[in-house]
């Protein structure tokens, strides 16, 4: 087994130096364009690096699209997205382990507006219920991934992107007991 590095630096679109989006593992910068030799067939690959995750990733050139890499979103649709979390939580009446994969399917998606989706069901402000270790999990995750691509395509740190996603999801409606409510109940009590 073989490694060339690659002179050209553009392939399918992508470029070395570039950010992009890889759906199982979020953002990643293309680092290189290497020619492999495998089982005798030459092939041709990406070289991505996660720097969050300390992990390299070789993509085949051929597949890169087929797979869903993509580039960073462009900044109108970061705002769509951040307007999803803004909406209300649609949580669907079916068992946890099915919602859980769904949710999971949709972080691995690559998709930002379905990452905020998940960010927004998933969501609990200070006065509602502890989430299960599981919710509190994918919506980590959820929110790492957007956060990433936030920081990426607004050139920011991760902590100002999340804190922008805390503030837009601040915006959304109120779920739970309104305080209202509560002071309603203190004062029958």
């Amino acid at each position: 087994m073989t490694t060339q590095q690659k002179k050209s630096s553009t392939r399918q679109g992508f470029k070395t130096g570039e950010a992009i989006v890889y759906p199982a593992h979020g953002v990643g910068t293309i680092t290189a364009i290497e020619e492999q030799e495998v089982a005798g067939m030459k092939l041709e690959l990406f070289v991505i690096d996660f720097d969050k995750d300390k992990m390299r990733l070789k993509v085949p050139v051929t597949k890169a699209v087929t797979i869903g890499m993509r580039k960073l979103s462009e900044t109108d649709f970061v705002e769509r997205a951040l307007k999803v979390v803004q909406g209300k939580a649609r949580v669907k009446r079916t068992m946890w382990s099915r919602r859980a994969q769904e949710y999971d399917a949709k972080i691995n998606s690559g998709d930002l507006i379905s990452i905020a989706e998940v960010v927004r069901d998933l969501y609990r402000a200070e006065h509602q219920p502890e989430q299960s270790y599981s919710e509190r999990q994918l919506y980590e995750a959820a929110l790492d991934r957007m956060a990433r691509e936030i920081a990426a395509v607004n050139k920011m740190s991760e902590t100002e992107a999340v804190r922008m996603v805390e503030v837009n999801l601040a915006k959304g409606p109120k779920r739970g007991k309104t305080v209202e409510e509560e002071d309603a109940q203190e004062e029958a009590a």
